[in-house]
């Protein structure tokens, strides 16, 4: 099939778009790490850094393996996805974003293993979070995924068998990324009790201080920075961003985006240090 130029450019731009924005997501994972770092006790940093990394690395593996297949899957036709054996990716809207659309979604999936990871910091066994990260990257979230963006999901607005009739739109993943990985870590916190030493003998909350303030703060700007490519980059699920002569794509929307992205940072910085000044005194 003889493919126009301007269709040519267009995927071109579109791909690259969304590889970068992938790029951005990924970067968070370091956002994740460094707070983690910060906050704890100086024994326990590279623990949980390394549980961090794991969450890259494992995670890779699982959704690559069967995480990419439960999300977007449908049918038993094989393609270059090894867990698509079994379910094939009808649900990719062009063919050829077949790879920079897992690459974005494999940064999705990871960072809600990041997510969780501080819950369950310094009381963690390594190897328990090794078999943890890689069921929920591999399993767990996507298969939420597949209710919410994939087109037959019963929670898709464009499913045509919807729970009550109606759908839900999940934009960047508000539910089916922060959601997922805030109920594990809740679940994860819950299962593993307080950290050693948060409660004192009478069960009063005990003040447990960081051990380097320098990488929580560079851990949020990490984090600010990888939602530039978290928020905006989820238009490209449409793939419509390019302008040609008959649409104008969505850079418009994608630059509102990012400026709201960055006056919600900015608000939700003022919040907590004026929130923190009425209730702590400085």
């Amino acid at each position: 099939m003889e493919v126009s130029w301007e269709a040519s450019v267009a995927d071109s731009i579109n791909t690259n778009y969304l590889l970068f924005s992938a790029y951005l997501v990924f970067v968070m994972q370091l956002g994740f790490a460094m707070p983690c770092a910060g906050s704890v006790h100086a024994k326990n940093a590279m623990n949980i850094m390394l549980t961090n990394m794991v969450d890259a690395v494992v995670g890779s593996i699982s959704y690559y393996l069967f995480g990419f297949a439960f999300a977007f899957g449908e049918g038993s036709d094989s393609n270059p996805f090894i867990g698509t054996y079994f379910f094939a990716l009808k649900d990719i809207p062009n063919s050829n974003y077949d790879y920079s659309y897992f690459l974005y979604q494999w940064a999705f999936a990871i960072a809600v293993a990041g997510i969780t990871s501080g819950s369950i910091a310094e009381r963690t066994q390594f190897s328990a979070y090794l078999v943890f990260s890689f069921f929920l990257t591999g399993f767990v979230y996507p298969i939420v995924v597949h209710w919410v963006w994939s087109s037959n999901g019963w929670l898709s607005p464009s499913s045509s068998d919807l729970l009550f009739g109606s759908g839900a739109i999940d934009f960047a993943g508000s539910g089916a990324v922060h959601l997922v990985g805030g109920i594990a870590g809740l679940w994860g916190s819950f299962i593993e009790g307080p950290r050693a030493g948060r409660f004192d003998a009478f069960g009063k909350a005990v003040p447990m201080r960081g051990h380097n303030a320098t990488l929580v703060v560079l851990g949020t700007f990490l984090l600010w920075f990888g939602w530039f490519g978290f928020n905006p980059g989820s238009f490209d699920k449409i793939l419509v961003s390019y302008p040609t002569t008959s649409d104008q794509g969505n850079w418009t929307a994608i630059g509102r985006t990012k400026v709201m992205t960055t006056l919600a940072g900015s608000t939700a910085g003022l919040v907590t240090l004026f929130g923190r000044r009425l209730l702590v005194g400085h």
